[in-house]
């Protein structure tokens, strides 16, 4: 047995010629069956303005899974903060919570773009990368730059659909502690009024914190006490320094008494190792349409994915997400995934898969949790 417990994060992903109807069906259904094969938490990711994806709502999704399931942890990877206020994200899972208490994880998410004055410089770890690899052979690709979509219309046009005119950003740290304040019980106004969220005064949830780096996120998670979740599928090049900025910031709370991490890996498992590179031969495309900013596209058949022309650019894009997917057998997939979780110290793994059909991906989801049953 491995000892840790594996989770789900979902999407929501539209395959080519399905509609958005057709993908929050087989979401639900997906939940059903990753709960019998064993998966211990089924969390949605929110993205707005991408055709190939539904998951626009987690706190919706929640309440439509909540309800179909009965055992599996349901959350949220993550709410973006960025457009929203400490007191609509606490009414909005105090209410799920009502109704299905017990099983909630409000995953906090910062959004919004990096904070003024900060940067995208690589900070220390201890675990040393040597050729982009850490001593148990884990790859750690090149940091990846966002640089080239700076003012870029659609995510221009994104912040402003997301918030009110003239509207501004609260800093992170005050708006968690707002949060936390909301469920304590205890939020007092800079000049001492009280507020009380109902529902979601005393709701019996779990709060996480995800980031990508060992910035600000690592850094709200760490002094609060609050469970963390990095993000190698999204992130991998910052990993490392994402866990270990967590845990050089953590002070004991009432929520936990040492660091708790989740890492996330994109993995697409089948019979064999042919089966599943097949199966996964749309990421790539899929992956530079999000890093062009056109927003991800349906997600593609295989067909389809090797009618598109590449160039160097292209395959620049995409290269640190497609090189660091784990695809292959049970067997090695799950061996890459101990990789990660030594390297890292995970607690737990959060594993995200998108394929083109909806069985294959039930497959894979399925051949992954009985070869980590057996370990």
């Amino acid at each position: 047995m491995s000892g840790i417990p594996l989770g789900v994060l979902d999407l929501v992903p539209v395959p080519s010629g399905s509609t958005a109807a057709e993908a929050l069906h087989r979401t639900i259904d997906l939940a059903r069956r990753t709960e019998r094969f064993g998966y211990s938490r089924y969390w949605f990711a929110e993205h707005h303005l991408n055709p190939g994806v539904a998951g626009t709502s987690p706190a919706v999704l929640l309440a439509l899974t909540a309800s179909a399931t009965s055992t599996i942890r349901i959350g949220s990877g993550a709410v973006q903060l960025g457009h929203r206020t400490a007191l609509s994200t606490v009414e909005e899972f105090g209410l799920i919570d009502a109704l299905h208490p017990g099983r909630l994880d409000l995953g906090l998410g910062r959004s919004g773009g990096r904070p003024p004055g900060q940067t995208a410089q690589p900070r220390p770890t201890t675990t040393p990368v040597v050729d982009g690899h850490t001593p148990n052979g884990l790859k750690i690709p090149p940091r990846f730059s966002f640089d080239h979509l700076r003012g870029s219309p659609r995510l221009k046009l994104q912040r402003e659909l997301l918030q009110q005119p003239g509207a501004t950003h609260q800093d992170y740290g005050e708006q968690v502690g707002d949060i936390l304040a909301l469920l304590r019980g205890d939020y007092r106004s800079a000049d001492g009024l009280e507020a009380h969220a109902v529902p979601g005064e005393g709701a019996d949830v779990q709060v996480w914190i995800l980031g990508s780096s060992g910035g600000e996120s690592a850094d709200v998670a760490g002094r609060n006490g609050l469970p963390f979740a990095a993000n190698y599928h999204v992130s991998p090049a910052t990993v490392l320094e994402a866990a270990e900025g967590y845990r050089a910031a953590f002070q004991p709370s009432d929520h936990l008494d040492k660091p708790h991490v989740s890492v996330s890996a994109d993995v697409v498992v089948a019979e064999d190792d042919e089966a599943a590179r097949e199966l996964a031969t749309g990421y790539a495309p899929w992956v530079r349409s999000i890093r062009t900013a056109e927003g991800a596209i349906p997600f593609p058949t295989p067909e389809e994915a090797r009618a598109h022309t590449w160039t160097e650019e292209d395959r620049a894009l995409v290269a640190d997400r497609v090189d660091t997917q784990f695809v292959g057998s049970p067997g090695r997939v799950a061996d890459q995934l101990e990789q990660l979780r030594e390297a890292t110290g995970a607690d737990e793994l959060l594993i995200t898969t998108i394929t083109h059909d909806h069985e294959d991906r039930v497959r894979s989801y399925q051949l992954l949790a009985e070869e980590w049953q057996r370990r």
